[in-house]
């Protein structure tokens, strides 16, 4: 007799990322001709030679950097990411509204966790980032898609349409996974003056906020003197200074929420990785400069995609920004089948647009998302040349 199956985990389908790399069994790649693999959004290098030094020498030395620590992360990250976020974005922010998670999936399931309970709903504009849906399936809280415009803008009044009597939260990704979309500060504002009015709160997911190509603060959601009571902002360390494996992230939000976030860290986590809150403090105050060539190397390839794509017959840029080109593709095969097929034909790797909407959404069928940001102008050339030459 089989063990008892929580349905709600059950129903939840499987990582895509973890299915997408199993496809790979069994396939040889020539070393003429290796994997380009678009598949994940994630740094493949380590994180730069001096900031690898200053986790070794807080593993060495710092003895703290192996014990417990506070549940809503270090005081000295949370008071950094304070500071800066001000400079960034203006208005108040305060150490007391800054929580540090184990990565920012995480700092995504403690909100929730405060906000929504079986038989809620959450509003998500489509297409969505898988994490997010996979959770609201496994706590029995129902994802609302949204469409998006052109652009893959969402609307605020198309979301006002949305809203029922069990909606708690809407949930936006700026710039966006999977389709790269930068939402304008008007979009925001739209959204947040909406989320207030109906007593809602708006999530604003900024992991890839390093890599927007605006320059000054993408919007004024912090200018307001009482953002707290609408707004919370989810970040991570991960993408900007390659600590993908330290699982480092942030909340910013009220010090009411943060309280009831506290009770839901302290029995998954107990408290974030200390030498990832250590490394990502370090890079706080000294990769700057560093960063910032990081960022013109992303919006380097983003050019580089949008030309490619551009001059490639058949193919259609929807969205492209941060890591993620979000395309159609010229198939006739279904997107699954045709990702499936770029494995054994192309030797190219990358999900298919189903992975991101609702079941059954036919425009899922004719869509991909290319995540850029590991390879290079080069390689982006190569992925071109693969793509304009397929045989399928």
């Amino acid at each position: 007799m089989p063990h008892p199956l929580n349905p709600a985990l059950g129903q939840t389908f499987v990582p895509p990322v973890m299915e997408a790399r199993r496809w790979l069994e069994g396939v040889a790649f020539p070393p003429e001709r290796p994997l380009i693999n678009v598949s994940q959004a994630a740094p493949v290098d380590p994180p730069p030679e001096a900031l690898r030094r200053a986790i070794a020498e807080a593993a060495l030395n710092d003895p703290a950097a192996h014990l417990y620590g506070p549940v809503l992360g270090l005081p000295e990250l949370r008071a950094e990411v304070a500071v800066q976020w001000r400079a960034a974005y203006g208005g108040q922010i305060a150490a007391a509204q800054v929580a540090i998670t184990q990565g920012c999936n995480q700092a995504f399931c403690a909100v929730m966790a405060t906000l929504a309970g079986a038989g809620d709903e959450v509003i998500l504009p489509a297409p969505w980032y898988f994490n997010h849906k996979m959770w609201l399936d496994m706590s029995g809280v129902k994802a609302v898609p949204l469409a998006t415009g052109p652009g893959l803008i969402p609307e605020a009044a198309a979301a006002a349409r949305l809203i029922g009597p069990r909606t708690r939260a809407i949930v936006l990704v700026s710039p966006n996974n999977p389709g790269g979309a930068e939402y304008p500060a008007e979009t925001l504002a739209a959204f947040r003056d909406l989320a207030r009015a109906q007593g809602l709160a708006l999530i604003v997911d900024e992991t890839y906020r390093d890599f927007d190509s605006r320059s000054g603060a993408p919007h004024d959601l912090f200018v307001d003197p009482d953002w707290d009571e609408v707004l919370i902002q989810l970040y991570s360390f991960s993408k900007a200074y390659r600590l993908t494996g330290h699982r480092v992230g942030a909340i910013v939000a009220s010090p009411a929420r943060l309280a009831e976030v506290e009770k839901f860290l302290d029995t998954v986590a107990i408290c974030p990785n200390q030498l990832g809150q250590i490394a990502a403090l370090w890079g706080m105050r000294n990769l700057r400069d560093w960063v910032a060539a990081e960022r013109a190397e992303i919006l380097a390839r983003r050019t580089a995609m949008q030309a490619g794509l551009a001059a490639l017959p058949g193919w259609n840029m929807l969205g492209c920004g941060a890591y993620f080109a979000y395309v159609t593709h010229p198939s006739p095969l279904p997107a699954p089948e045709f990702a499936r097929a770029l494995v054994r034909t192309a030797g190219v790797l990358a999900l298919p647009g189903t992975m991101f909407m609702p079941t059954g959404d036919q425009a899922g069928a004719r869509q991909m998302r290319i995540a850029f940001a590991n390879i290079d102008a080069a390689g982006i050339g190569a992925l071109m040349e693969r793509l304009r030459t397929l045989p399928i």
